[in-house]
């Protein structure tokens, strides 16, 4: 695995990010997709703690040079292992590390993380706290708005200041609720209405804090109007991936 030591020194450009989409994008897309887009932040598919701590890391981090800037998205909720996969990510080149408070899907919710991490903040901003202590890279958290019924802005707003206090870089935020029983995760991404406007008095309320948008953003005129709405970057998911043209587009 390729190591940039000065990749956790240089400031990240959030503008343009392209999302982790479990089974897509692999090293072979984040390849084509930097080809499209020279200064996007790329992030990798969502690779649990534990495999990368119980030794499989050599294989799942491998990535080539090129990819850079790229983010590695981690999945758990053990906080002591999450500081160790983050330390060897890092130790990989990744520009950041990222914890997946978001995906709904019935396996990521049996191993106790992803979407229903939202209903425990301090766990969360435990994890990222012990993240941060374990390297200089930014540690940053992907989330939805809420959990089933519980996605009142209050209770965002609540989860946003327990990671953001407890170190967070930055919020990449899905701008749904994950309705954890009755719907699959892609019925998750399209069913659950897009609250935009939760994402956008986020901003006003906590301006220091970097907010990416996540959801529903299929074209380069949707993209652009989330930045000059004052958002510091728009994360796009399937778009990008079945049209990678747009990333140059943008």
């Amino acid at each position: 695995m390729p190591v940039n030591m000065n990749q956790s020194i240089q400031p990240l450009d959030r503008r343009i990010c392209v999302a982790p989409m479990m089974e897509w994008t692999d090293r072979h897309c984040r390849y084509l997709h930097r080809l499209y887009a020279p200064h996007a932040l790329l992030y990798t598919e969502m690779i649990v703690s534990a495999a990368i701590v119980r030794g499989k890391a050599q294989r799942l981090l491998a990535h080539d040079p090129e990819e850079h800037p790229v983010a590695l998205q981690l999945g758990g909720c053990d906080p002591h292992e999450l500081a160790q996969a983050a330390r060897i990510g890092a130790a990989a080149g990744f520009a950041e590390i990222n914890l997946n408070v978001g995906c709904p899907s019935d396996r990521v919710k049996s191993g106790s993380f992803g979407a229903c991490l939202m209903l425990k903040p301090e766990l969360v901003a435990q994890c990222v706290g012990r993240m941060r202590d374990a390297t200089s890279v930014p540690i940053t958290v992907k989330c939805r708005i809420g959990v089933d019924d519980r996605d009142d802005y209050d209770s965002f707003l609540g989860f946003v200041d327990a990671v953001a206090g407890a170190g967070a870089a930055a919020l990449i935020v899905h701008a749904r609720a994950a309705i954890l029983g009755g719907l699959t995760p892609k019925e998750n991404r399209d069913i659950p209405p897009l609250k935009y406007h939760y994402v956008h008095r986020l901003k006003l309320e906590r301006p220091r804090l970097a907010l990416v948008l996540n959801g529903g953003v299929a074209d380069s005129a949707a993209a652009v109007g989330c930045l000059a709405a004052g958002l510091d970057g728009v994360m796009l998911g399937r778009a990008a991936y079945h049209r990678p043209a747009l990333l140059a587009e943008l």
